[in-house]
């Protein structure tokens, strides 16, 4: 049986955060759910590092560290809505992308292509991680001086969002159009 690399055990801690995660915010707990969600979007980053740095790619990671990214961003978004924390319309436009852009993946990883993540596609997952954290947190300490951060990071996170979805699917527009035998 082979071993687990670090980077993937990282992927797989972020996954098991995730329903810790869920339970603290839906039981009221936002700072602790915050600092769940923190460190959960902290082994994204550290995973990607380890696996480049250390030639520890595999395909589990390819597979599952952008599926843990989504379970908890998705988790996240479901949570907030639930609470009253966020519009549901921005929630539904955000994982309208989301599938969107792992089913365009899917048929072009049936095609023996593989579709990276772009920049925009990574600052789009900056900036929706950074809204969830700021509204977990209330908006604090923005919301002691009446500045609306987490509504303007929400807003950027959802624009970011519709402008990456549309980058990948004009680059890849060839995944769709390609004619089988």
């Amino acid at each position: 049986m082979k071993k687990i690399n670090a980077a993937n055990q990282l992927t797989m801690f972020r996954v098991v955060l995730i329903p810790v995660f869920m339970a603290l915010l839906l039981t009221g707990r936002y700072y602790a759910s915050a600092a769940v969600f923190v460190v959960a979007s902290l082994t994204d980053a550290l995973d990607g590092f380890i696996a480049r740095k250390y030639g520890l790619i595999t395909n589990f990671g390819k597979l599952m560290d952008p599926l843990a990214d989504k379970l908890l961003v998705v988790s996240a978004l479901v949570c907030l809505v639930e609470l009253g924390d966020i519009p549901a319309w921005m929630a539904v436009v955000i994982l309208a992308r989301e599938f969107t852009i792992t089913a365009l993946r899917s048929v072009a990883a049936g095609e023996g292509v593989v579709i990276a993540a772009d920049k925009s596609g990574k600052l789009k997952t900056v900036f929706q991680m950074a809204a969830i954290i700021m509204i977990l947190l209330k908006n604090q300490p923005f919301e002691l001086i009446g500045v609306p951060f987490a509504s303007v990071l929400l807003w950027i996170a959802l624009l970011l969002t519709v402008y990456s979805g549309a980058e990948y699917l004009i680059k890849n527009r060839a995944v769709f159009s390609a004619r089988r035998p």
